[in-house]
């Protein structure tokens, strides 16, 4: 199955903004009812066949933030824009989504980058981006969607606020 990421709408039928009662029916409906993992949590995440794990975030009963893990097989794929987010390595996808939107390094961690127009944030545990065979550091691990504010500090939350009134 194909997901596309369409910030700052969402993924799929997973959409922000929507209310948590949605957003966990939204993430039932992604589950294969044939094989339906053990660590599926409903109204949490959900791990299809292919180890695509697909979560939501919800705070004051919406749907904040949709995070996706990097699945072990091309049964499912994950794109932004044609990027194929957690098959391309690391590096690459952070030049292709370059080209579309500004993308930073992430200050706190090296190995990880935010597109802070879209919010689209890519992580992975460690940075290896010369070793193929390295794969945690290599590809991305996860991808996360979020709502406009999501990572903004008490100030930068005062300062958007102030902003839209």
């Amino acid at each position: 199955m194909d997901f596309d990421l369409a910030p700052p709408n969402g993924v799929g039928s997973l959409r922000i903004g929507m209310t948590r009662h949605a957003a966990n029916t939204a993430l039932d409906s992604l589950r294969v009812p044939s094989a339906i993992s053990e660590s599926d949590r409903s109204g949490q995440h959900v791990f299809r066949p292919s180890g695509l794990m697909i979560s939501s975030h919800c705070a004051r009963d919406m749907l904040e933030a949709i995070e996706l893990g990097r699945p072990s097989s091309q049964r499912d794929r994950v794109s932004f824009q044609g990027v194929d987010v957690f098959a391309l390595p690391a590096r690459e996808v952070v030049r292709r989504v370059g080209e579309l939107t500004p993308i930073e390094e992430d200050p706190d961690d090296d190995a990880s980058f935010i597109a802070p127009d879209l919010l689209l944030s890519f992580w992975r545990p460690f940075a290896a981006d010369d070793e193929p065979e390295e794969e945690q550091g290599y590809y991305f691990s996860s991808v996360l969607l979020a709502r406009p504010g999501y990572y903004d500090t008490p100030a930068q939350a005062a300062e958007r606020l102030q902003q839209s009134s």
